[in-house]
């Protein structure tokens, strides 16, 4: 079971759901079409019980609501690996061969 900040998080997040989709005049069962999610899949996001986030983008598309997940998610900030090298430059170090052998002479 989830710990309860995270049972909360859903909750009111399924009450969100539930509210944009009342606003609009949307009944589950057109909105499930439309999201082409299951109803029973529907009914759990907008009760709180847990839900993937496929089927909460399809919801939110289908409820008109693209824009709505990139205004509550954080934002990633920006990463360069190029910028974990060491600026020096490198040098090519010098191949080391093996020492000769000296040749016998042929008798």
């Amino acid at each position: 079971m989830p710990p309860r900040e995270a049972r909360d998080a859903e909750a009111e997040l399924g009450s969100t759901v539930r509210a944009l989709r009342l606003a609009k005049g949307i009944s589950q069962v057109d909105l499930a079409e439309r999201a082409n999610v299951s109803l029973g899949a529907l009914k759990a996001l907008e009760g709180g019980r847990g839900s993937t986030t496929k089927t909460l983008s399809k919801v939110l598309s289908a409820l008109g609501e693209d824009g709505w997940v990139a205004r509550i998610a954080p934002t990633a900030p920006e990463f360069n690996p190029l910028s974990l090298l060491d600026p020096r430059p490198t040098t090519r170090r010098a191949r080391r061969r093996a020492p000769r052998r000296a040749r016998r002479a042929e008798p």
